[in-house]
């Protein structure tokens, strides 16, 4: 890394370049299709998203001054896409979770947490996350025809121009993405068609009996785990390993979660949260201060306030040969994470944990760990022998 953003990233300064902003796009191959599909499937409005998530954007880049993600929340997402949750059957989830995150918060609950939970279940969620993520891509991409302006050989193409760019310390997603835009022109113009200023129509939405139970069973309750430990405590060790300096604690990572929810869900936007994955693919193409989401953040803003009624279309087309090799170096940038971990029982911990989490959930993957750990943690001390 380059002594501006070595420097940048030890202290509370905000840098603007256009290696920040590159860094800043790197979430965006799991951002985009996930609200572009949300917003499909609940018939949501794409404007109220995009400015919501912008302006968390900026207040997280204010607040903590270091390129902390701003993502829907990935289970609520996959039950929105997979079963079709209603507009306040989302409003419910995330209302929720953003509660119980401020209660964990402000209680000190969040901290007791962070203590109990090992460093080899953290490192496992991060290292079966990311090679979700990167298998995501790689599945994405062998769906491509194998020839064509949307294909397998453009996303080698990509794939191989972002190595070279990373591997130069250069500004090179922001180009690349930039370029899936003319790519989708050739493959399909027919995408662009139609685009026209549209104002966003803000509403509020507070959910009926029933969409608050189905909120709660369908959304929150899968959801909370992975947010509390990849959302919360993931996401707070990623960024001690990357600014060892300007450490976040857990306390105002849950309470960041919580209020940014409480105070957007309820006027139509998704159920938001921060994450690993997103910090370590942001980081990964250059985001080292807080000046990357601000300026991602109010990109979102304006697109959401002049193209937000027609974005849906032109997004639910991008290129999947660009998005494919972004979500891959997200991925395992996310995974290399792992790589600190020392000690036998410590990796086959992890390792385990990881296993579960492609296999099936973060959840189950987290519970088979945890009972992995626990269940050495009570031989040793019965037997004498050292902690796990």
């Amino acid at each position: 890394m380059n002594k501006k953003h070595s420097d940048a990233s030890t202290t509370n300064r905000l840098v603007f370049s256009w290696k920040e902003f590159s860094g800043s796009l790197g979430d965006l191959g799991l951002f985009i299709p996930l609200v572009v599909a949300m917003a499909s499937v609940g018939n949501l409005d794409l404007a109220i998203i995009l400015i919501a998530a912008g302006l968390m954007n900026i207040a997280t880049g204010l607040i903590f001054r270091q390129p902390i993600p701003v993502q829907p929340m990935k289970a609520i997402a996959a039950v929105a896409i997979t079963e079709g949750l209603t507009g306040g059957e989302l409003m419910a989830s995330g209302f929720l979770i953003g509660g119980i995150l401020l209660a964990l918060a402000l209680t000190g609950a969040i901290d007791v947490l962070n203590r109990i939970i090992p460093k080899s279940l953290v490192r496992g969620i991060q290292l079966g996350v990311g090679l979700k993520l990167a298998g995501k891509g790689i599945g994405w991409i062998m769906e491509l025809p194998a020839w064509g302006w949307n294909s397998i050989a453009v996303s080698i193409l990509a794939g191989a121009l972002l190595l070279v760019l990373l591997a130069k310390n250069k500004a090179g997603l922001v180009f690349v993405f930039l370029a899936g835009f003319i790519l989708l022109y050739l493959h399909d113009s027919s995408a662009y068609d139609g685009i026209v200023f549209s104002l966003p129509s803000f509403h509020f939405v507070w959910p009926d009996a029933p969409e608050w139970q189905a909120g709660f069973l369908n959304g929150t309750i899968p959801q909370l785990p992975l947010t509390i430990l990849n959302s919360v405590i993931a996401v707070c060790a990623l960024s001690s390993d990357y600014f060892q300096k300007t450490r976040i604690e857990p306390k105002r990572m849950a309470a960041s979660v919580g209020i940014m929810n409480l105070l957007c869900v309820p006027f139509g936007a998704i159920p938001m949260c921060h994450g690993a994955g997103g910090l370590a693919a942001q980081y990964a193409f250059g985001a080292r201060t807080g000046g990357s989401v601000i300026m991602l953040g109010a990109i979102k803003i304006v697109v959401g306030f002049i193209f937000g009624g027609v974005l849906l279309g032109i997004l639910n087309a991008y290129p999947y040969s660009i998005l494919g090799p972004m979500l891959v170096f997200a991925g395992l940038e996310l995974a290399k994470s792992a790589k600190d971990l020392r000690d036998k029982t410590s990796f086959v911990i992890a390792l385990l944990t990881a296993a579960f989490i492609l296999k099936a959930n973060t959840f189950i993957g987290f519970s088979v760990g945890a009972g992995l750990y626990l269940g050495l943690w009570v031989w040793n001390k019965t037997t004498g022998t050292k902690d796990p």
